[in-house]
């Protein structure tokens, strides 16, 4: 009897054990969730096109982002076009008395500025220009002397008025003959007493065209230099015909490189071969500027009101729309945009995206991908 009494209460103690443990276990699943539910990331939100990313995951696939500036020029259109010289900024440098060269002081390709010295001709011609300044200027000097002596005969009554007059009309044919001589030496650039002229830029430029060698004769009726005008160019451009009428003298044009330049004139008669009208642009000189060479220019308009600037790789195409990925809370949130044009690696948006806010520029294909997967 006293065997059984013990046993159960083994029995007993043992349940309460059991029943005890099996409490205290449950309490502390209870009291305290499993560590991996703390530290759960946050659900990812249903929002119409946002993509939850971390910024580990953003530094991961090297997704980069740069911000959208207010757009001052919307790009119209590119347009095939060539440097050309204005009509009035060539210049052609004639040696127009006969002459054997002295003295060459410039090359071709050479820079020179106004007045600069181009080459010394002597000539005979000069040497009998010399020679009738030299009369004249006698004629000119008898002539004052005796209308002086005459005139004051006349006025003493030795002798008749009209001897004097006589005398005057001498002295003004003489100077005239004396201001001629003196003229034709001066345009020449030439020295009586040296029996030779020499030859000077009429304008600042650059030399294209230079014959003319020590030694050699000119007849004076060749030009042995050519100065393009090294300040100023022309754009002559073709403009398609759906943009005739809509594109006005003083809009900008942009050259590769960043050269600016402003539309002077627009044709008003479309080739029918080519279905474009003519455009002509100034431009300054700048470093690739040359005339005769083929380049493609983008035409400018004034950008609306809102409209922003991105970079060109920031616009993808996501089912048939072009958009881009606007950095936002929790990750990135794709945008449909309305593009008005790109050039220069740049995009100009219309709608969509405003001004300050942060456009993904490298990774998009990454994003689009996680796009196509929701």
């Amino acid at each position: 009897m006293e065997l059984n009494r013990k046993t159960w209460l083994f029995v007993g103690a043992a349940v309460i054990a059991g029943l005890g443990a099996i409490w205290w276990f449950g309490l502390r699943d209870t009291a305290a969730p499993p560590a991996a539910v703390q530290t759960a990331a946050p659900a990812s939100t249903d929002a119409p096109g946002h993509i939850t990313i971390s910024d580990d995951q953003i530094a991961k696939l090297g997704i980069r982002f740069d911000s959208a500036v207010a757009a001052g020029e919307l790009p119209l259109a590119s347009l095939p076009a060539i440097i050309a010289l204005p009509p009035n900024a060539r210049v052609a440098v004639a040696a127009t008395i006969p002459g054997v060269v002295t003295q060459t002081y410039v090359v071709e390709g050479e820079t020179v500025r106004q007045g600069q010295r181009l080459a010394e001709i002597a000539s005979r011609e000069v040497l009998t220009m010399g020679a009738d300044l030299a009369r004249a200027q006698s004629r000119l000097d008898y002539a004052a002397a005796n209308a002086a002596r005459l005139g004051q005969l006349s006025r003493d009554g030795v002798i008749a008025g009209a001897r004097a007059d006589e005398a005057n009309a001498s002295l003004r044919e003489a100077q005239v003959d004396t201001d001629e001589s003196a003229r034709l030496l001066s345009v020449a650039n030439a020295s009586g007493s040296r029996g030779s002229y020499t030859l000077t830029a009429p304008i600042a430029g650059r030399i294209t065209t230079a014959s003319l060698q020590t030694g050699s004769s000119v007849d004076g009726t060749s030009a042995p230099y050519v100065i393009d005008a090294a300040s100023r160019y022309e754009i002559i451009a073709q403009l398609p015909e759906r943009l005739v009428g809509s594109v006005t003298p003083g809009m900008q044009v942009r050259l590769p490189g960043g050269v600016g330049g402003t539309v002077t004139s627009v044709g008003t008669t479309i080739d029918p071969a080519t279905r474009s009208a003519s455009l002509k642009a100034k431009v300054s000189a700048a470093p690739g500027v040359v005339a005769g060479k083929a380049l493609t220019i983008i035409l400018l308009a004034k950008a609306p009101d809102g409209a922003v600037q991105v970079p060109a790789s920031a616009l993808t195409t996501l089912d048939g729309a072009e958009v881009v990925f606007v950095r936002g809370p929790g990750g990135v949130t794709t945008r449909k945009v309305g593009v008005g044009g790109k050039a220069d690696g740049s995009a100009v948006i219309l709608s969509g995206v405003r001004a300050g806010e942060s456009v993904v520029t490298t990774g998009t294909s990454e994003l689009k991908s996680l796009a196509l997967e929701k």
